[in-house]
């Protein structure tokens, strides 16, 4: 993936997880429901993701859309994911979603945490 502007990209494997997860929560047929993406300090690296289902959008909120996914951050947050992939792994080594960050530092052993 080459980044052609600043903004925050869902892959089809996460796409198809997101839509999931959303029918299973019972808000996939509700298009006012959209993915929250969000960074909260904590974690062995100093920054954590946060995803969640949301229907309000904030003042300052920032939205996007990639992939038919609509999907909101708040400002602070989008100065850490700008240009970032999430992705979701159902493999062995690990399964859930991670993000693929340019601007991380360093990320832990986990992927759920990072530092810029």
């Amino acid at each position: 993936m080459v980044a052609t502007d600043n903004s925050i990209y869902v892959s089809d494997k996460a796409k198809a997880k997101v839509i999931k997860l959303m029918d299973e929560a019972g808000v996939a047929n509700d298009s006012s429901y959209f993915l929250r993406v969000g960074v909260v300090g904590g974690g062995c690296s100093g920054l954590s993701y946060k995803l969640d289902f949301d229907n309000e959008v904030k003042p300052m909120d920032q939205v996007f859309e990639d992939n038919g996914l609509k999907i909101v951050t708040d400002l602070k947050s989008f100065l850490y994911l700008v240009n970032t992939e999430l992705e979701f792994s159902d493999g062995l080594n690990g399964k859930g979603f991670y993000f693929n960050n340019p601007n991380a530092s360093r990320s832990c052993g986990c992927g759920e945490s990072f530092a810029v």
